[in-house]
């Protein structure tokens, strides 16, 4: 289900901020887990139960981590708790990239050719499962307490808003806000404002340019004279802006109507005056999810430049990784 569709506008949405307006406070967060299982499960049917899986094994493990233990036992779990995370996103995200890789490597030296496994890559996975990695390493660095409460701590994985699309979310930036926050008609005027702005961008902006770009990269590339090549990619450029920026303002206003206060996640990327200055401005919350939890661990830039060029080298051959 997309935030675009009109049966999230006119159905979905009105309804659950219906039942959570209506409902009494101590049952709000149910009220929301309830309807973001519905909302991921209309989308992926079956693979909700992958979510499921996610959300025991997480919510064990970070009760795990938080037990006290000697440094290398804590150590020892999360590192388990990384290593599954990430098998499994390896597993759905990245199989059938590997096997078509080997069959091509094989196909060099006349080998066998392997099986593609043609896995149904559940929506949204990479998020959910970053946003497990923060919990676990959140709480493994003691900045948090793990969450007692199961409802609460599916919430936060399955939350709607930002299940999709983002921003990623850290869990040490929320975790106050699943039982602290609290309901103003202000904060819901400014989140239907944003979620009316980002659907502008995306709906005016994204997918009238995006036009453009398909109708010019479905083209021969011989048929192409410079500047239609140039105004598909100024195009391009445009459409993938609004696209991603427009559903961020949408997931940031929706939560806003809720409650919630979610870390921006664009700021003006084509205003920056360098690459450097680009990436920060990008995918906010991504960028520094990497650079919390892997450029900094690794070193940074505070080893000399031989291992801050290796440390970038890692981020960002992970970070395309990520990309798909």
């Amino acid at each position: 289900m997309l935030f675009t569709e009109p049966s999230f506008l006119f159905l979905f949405l009105p309804v659950v901020l219906a039942l959570y307006y209506l409902a009494p406070r101590s049952l709000r967060n149910l009220v929301l887990l309830v309807g973001s299982l519905y909302f991921y499960a209309v989308g992926e049917q079956f693979f909700v139960l992958v979510m499921v899986a996610s959300i025991l094994f997480n919510y064990g493990m970070g009760l795990a981590l938080d037990r006290p233990r000697s440094v290398r036992a804590r150590r020892l779990l999360l590192i388990a708790g990384i290593a599954v995370n990430l098998d499994g996103l390896a597993v759905f995200k990245y199989a059938d990239f590997i096997v078509i890789n080997l069959n091509k490597g094989l196909a060099l030296v006349s080998g066998p050719t392997l099986a593609v496994p043609d896995l149904h890559l559940p929506v949204g996975i990479s998020f959910f499962t970053f946003h497990a990695l923060s919990y676990l390493i959140d709480i493994y660095r003691r900045e948090v307490r793990a969450m007692r409460g199961l409802a609460s701590f599916s919430l936060y994985i399955t939350l709607f808003p930002q299940l999709i699309a983002g921003p990623i979310i850290r869990y040490k930036l929320i975790a106050d806000q699943f039982e602290g926050r609290r309901e103003t008609l202000s904060a819901f005027s400014e989140g239907l404002r944003r979620f009316v702005l980002g659907f502008g961008k995306k709906m005016l902006i994204a997918n009238t340019v995006a036009r453009v770009t398909d109708q010019i990269f479905a083209a021969p590339t011989g048929s192409l004279t410079s500047s239609v090549a140039w105004l598909a990619v100024v195009c391009y450029a445009i459409q993938i802006y609004f696209d991603f920026s427009g559903y961020s303002d949408m997931a940031i206003g929706i939560g806003r109507m809720f409650g919630f206060v979610f870390p921006e996640n664009f700021n003006y990327p084509y205003a920056a005056a360098s690459i450097t200055e680009f990436w920060r401005r990008w995918h906010m919350t991504l960028s520094g999810w990497f650079r919390d939890y892997l450029y900094v661990p690794l070193g940074g830039n505070r080893a000399g430049a031989a291992r801050t060029y290796r440390n970038l080298l890692v981020v960002f051959f992970l970070c395309g990784l990520w990309h798909g």
